[in-house]
């Protein structure tokens, strides 16, 4: 089978098996094992509520328009889309037999422990494991909408000692709190 073998040498790239082995001082900071953050993907196959790849953004599309032009014209795919991490609309123009790509997008639940004045907050994953690298939304760099609103309400849970999780998506490399689910006894 060539084809996964071809699809391999794209995203990673070959080197010396040994090299690796020769240098025990070199890091990998990956959490994938040598996976690419996006995945090839016709445009045309995309539709709305999926997620594409649009100027090196992760983004969920809420509309998609397909055009026909001309008589030897190519069908043009039009999305409109909104980066899941920023919010901000952002559109592109695929012709809808090119290849374009899109992000694999994770959702992960996190068990909420304890927020510090920085605004690192505390959590446990399944294993129950501890992180203490993710921030609250309103402590973030560039603060999504709704930031102030779901951050108030992570401290305020937290202040009242409920349990719950956090819901963190994961893509292209970014890690963000996007909502909270209380726990039901």
């Amino acid at each position: 089978s060539s084809a996964p073998r071809a699809f391999l040498s794209c995203t990673r790239q070959q080197g010396h098996p040994s090299a690796m082995a020769d240098d025990p001082d070199q890091v990998f900071e990956s959490t994938e094992s040598g996976a690419s953050e996006s995945y090839p993907i016709e445009a045309g196959q995309i539709r709305k509520g999926g997620f594409i790849m649009i100027k090196g953004r992760p983004c969920k599309v809420s509309d998609v328009t397909s055009s026909k032009t001309g008589k030897h014209g190519h069908a043009k795919c039009h999305f409109v889309a909104i980066d899941i991490f920023t919010g901000k609309k952002i559109e592109d123009l695929v012709p809808a037999s090119h290849t374009t790509y899109a992000p694999f997008v994770k959702k992960i639940e996190y068990q909420a422990m304890d927020v510090d004045e920085d605004g690192f907050i505390t959590v446990l994953d399944a294993e129950g494991n501890t992180r203490e690298d993710l921030k609250i939304p309103e402590a973030m760099a560039q603060p999504p909408p709704g930031a102030d609103e779901l951050s108030k309400k992570i401290r305020e849970h937290l202040a009242d000692e409920k349990d719950f999780y956090v819901i963190v998506q994961a893509a292209c490399g970014t890690e963000q709190i996007m909502d909270i689910k209380v726990m039901t006894n």
